[in-house]
């Protein structure tokens, strides 16, 4: 999405991502399926195909792209429905403190839009731009 928010006005490939920041095009494909899936992404098979945000870069918080990624993946084993080996859970505290962790990643992250990211001097935009995603 980052990527993609770097070059407004254009569609982008796949294989453009996948060269420019290193990541193998099989994982990106089941990124992209489904950010396409949750609105985040437009998605256009074809000759002039290719993706573009779905929304503009700044309505976008990097809080609801990391709940829509990791929903139903819990931070640890007792956070899951299913019954944890722990015989702790009960009386816990530690996963009380690790809940208000987790709650305050999201909500931290819900104050930053998506456009944020791009506006740090042109030092990523001209890394993304030039073929270099960071690490």
């Amino acid at each position: 999405m980052l990527y993609c928010a770097s070059q407004p006005g254009r569609r982008v490939t796949k294989s453009e991502i996948a060269e420019q920041c290193n990541i193998s095009e099989n994982h990106l494909a089941h990124v992209i399926n489904a950010l396409g899936q949750m609105g985040y992404l437009d998605t256009q098979r074809g000759r002039s195909g290719g993706l573009a945000l779905a929304r503009s870069a700044g309505d976008v918080s990097l809080g609801d792209i990391f709940r829509s990624l990791e929903s139903g993946v819990p931070l640890t084993e007792c956070f899951s429905c299913k019954a944890a080996s722990c015989d702790a859970v009960p009386s816990c505290r530690l996963r009380m403190a690790l809940a208000n962790a987790e709650r305050a990643f999201y909500e931290t992250l819900d104050d930053v839009p998506l456009s944020e990211l791009l506006h740090n001097g042109g030092g990523l935009m001209a890394q993304l731009t030039e073929g270099a995603c960071p690490p």
